[in-house]
């Protein structure tokens, strides 16, 4: 029940008179086929058919560069937006016989905006060290910081230092160690520091931050290996081996959030919040709040 093409979709959904029918519309796409009869009637032959579609805010739709409604009352959203989503209603007068007076059907449906999560990689990984309070840690930190920005750069991804601490460590059989724990998140670029879901149809964020992670991972491991087969004497700074830790995390950009519970058919969505509800950051869940009327609030 969600579509993601920018053509529309083959995709076909029916109504029901007995609940309101979830659809889920990608965000910028178009929805998928939404038409206006019930599974049962779907095969039958309906004589003086005439259906009427209600947006959100009760108004009759008319078509529009954003509504597309064919002869036989099937829907279409083009381009949808977060304010687009809500009730829409569609009611059906039709007979079965020519005889037979006309019946009415009233059909709901729940259409929301939804979109990928915007993922990220937190890494943490850890460093043998000059004394904490040595400029060459800060040094060292500029340039270990320049070094993964510049490889994960052509995958259009950007690196940011969330912390580093320096602390001692005490070892077994090698007394107290100087050591920095570095932990720093990859985002996509096109969606990293914007608060707006990317507006092209194939990001690729997922693709491309499966490839930095490999590419991070043999950059340690090169470092590793460095280490391991020189003949001098050990830097003073330099990588500690199998302390690369690796999240892949989450989050939905403000006024969406998941639900797999509300939202069984799109579990991994980042879905537009709610009336009644509202994400102020890039969390992944829509709080409750009873000041919101609106669709995607991102404010209580």
């Amino acid at each position: 029940l969600r579509s993601a093409g920018p053509e529309g979709s083959s995709l076909k959904i029916v109504g029901s008179i007995r609940f309101p029918v979830k659809v889920y519309v990608k965000l910028n796409q178009n929805s998928p086929r939404i038409l206006c009869i019930t599974n049962r009637l779907r095969n039958s032959e309906l004589i003086d058919p005439v259906s009427q579609w209600h947006g959100p805010s009760g108004n009759i739709l008319s078509e529009n560069s954003s509504v597309k409604i064919s002869p036989t009352g099937t829907l279409i959203l083009r381009h949808f937006t977060a304010d687009q989503s809500g009730v829409y209603t569609c009611s059906l007068i039709y007979k079965l016989t020519a005889e037979e007076p006309a019946k009415k059907l009233i059909m709901k449906y729940l259409i929301y905006a939804y979109s990928d999560p915007n993922y990220y990689y937190e890494f943490t990984v850890q460093y043998h060290a000059a004394p904490c309070n040595s400029i060459y840690n800060i040094s060292f930190e500029k340039t270990l910081l320049q070094l993964l920005t510049k490889l994960v750069a052509e995958l259009s991804c950007e690196v940011t230092l969330i912390k580093s601490e320096c602390h001692h460590v005490k070892m077994q059989r090698a007394g107290l160690q100087n050591e920095i724990f570095f932990t720093f998140s990859v985002a996509s670029l096109d969606q990293g520091k914007s608060n707006t879901p990317c507006q092209q149809s194939t990001c690729g964020t997922s693709e491309r931050l499966s490839k930095v992670q490999i590419l991070i991972e043999n950059f340690f491991k090169h470092q590793a290996e460095i280490t391991r087969k020189s003949s001098d004497p050990l830097p003073e700074i330099y990588y500690i081996e199998g302390t690369l830790q690796m999240v892949w995390i989450d989050r939905c950009y403000p006024g969406y959030g998941m639900n797999p519970v509300s939202h069984p058919d799109c579990p991994d969505c980042c879905v537009v919040c709610s009336p009644g509800s509202y994400n102020p950051s890039d969390r992944t869940h829509c709080r409750p709040c009873n000041n919101s009327f609106i669709y995607g609030a991102t404010k209580c």
